[in-house]
């Protein structure tokens, strides 16, 4: 039995291990640091080879951290152990031993947008063309999914992947499988999963039901689009595993009519959900009101 190298790094830099956040970019692509990154925090992220300081610097640098100090530790516990610190808006050091770890501590640029743990991020986080589960709709939903570490997600009808990548977000355990057919929101998904630092969220292009066949069994299932397709909730409904969530949002009187027909044969919540915000109205304010949406909450026996 040897000490790990976190334990050895905690040890140089007198971190106490329980505040420190353990990152792995090890055959793991490097977007999964953005969904660490908060200031105060303090990173110690297990680098793939030499050139992950540097990758790690510039990454810290476009999320608006450049301010960050970093460490490397290479060789620790061994005779050749080096330590460098630095900020990661001026990282320029030589490519170092591929044997390192990067002690992070995050500190936040003026203007960094800085983006919570918790669900409803703001509009504005994402690419879209308008296909965007809201952000107070978007905080109730995945208040109704309830995501528990290790439970796999169907994000049927992605969009932009919002609600797929908040999930993820809840824990690093979470896994989420977005089904969309539209090639532009594919690469909507593609950006966003990235920038927010859930690159292992899966995207399956094509169209429901077809495009579910053979997907692994999800705990809970999210059909953001296509309610009102021949097959789509039957087919989801069929795949969840039992115990498992449904919710469903609807916008036209269609989509709502196929949510109410669907409950009557399996029961569950729907809630009608409004939401208003106050704007100019000549010399006053007023409020104006986004389309309501139904939303339809299921849990299978």
């Amino acid at each position: 039995p040897a000490p790990s190298s976190v334990s050895l790094a905690a040890a140089r830099l007198g971190w106490p291990l329980q505040e420190i956040e353990v990152v792995s970019v090890v055959g793991r692509p490097l977007a999964t640091l953005n969904a660490r990154l908060f200031p105060g925090l303090r990173l110690l992220v297990l680098s793939a080879d030499g050139d992950t300081p540097v990758q790690v610097a510039a990454a810290l640098r476009a999320r608006g951290f450049g301010a960050s100090r970093l460490t490397l530790l290479e060789h620790l516990g061994g005779p050749e152990e080096r330590r460098l610190d630095g900020l990661a808006e001026s990282w320029n050091l030589p490519r170092g031993a591929d044997l390192n770890l990067l002690a992070v501590e995050c500190l936040a640029d003026a203007g960094a947008q800085l983006l919570p743990p918790t669900c409803g991020l703001p509009d504005e986080a994402y690419r879209h063309d308008g296909q965007l589960t809201k952000r107070d709709v978007r905080a109730v939903t995945l208040a109704r999914l309830a995501p528990l570490p290790g439970e796999l997600l169907w994000d049927v009808g992605a969009g932009c992947g919002s609600i797929g990548i908040e999930w993820m977000r809840a824990h690093p355990a979470c896994r989420a499988i977005a089904v969309e057919a539209n090639e532009g929101r594919q690469d909507h998904i593609r950006h966003n999963r990235d920038a927010l630092g859930v690159p292992g969220l899966q995207l399956v292009a094509g169209h429901a039901p077809e495009a579910l066949a053979g997907l692994p069994t999800p705990d809970a299932i999210f059909i953001g689009g296509g309610v009102t397709v021949p097959g789509v909730l039957d087919a989801c409904w069929a795949a969840l595993k039992p115990g498992g969530r449904l919710l469903a949002n609807a916008v036209t009187l269609q989509s709502e009519a196929a949510l109410v027909a669907f409950r009557e044969r399996q029961g569950g919540e729907l809630l009608r959900l409004t939401v208003a915000q106050a704007q100019p109205l000549g010399g006053f304010d007023t409020w104006r009101a986004a389309l309501p949406i139904t939303l339809l909450a299921v849990r299978k026996a």
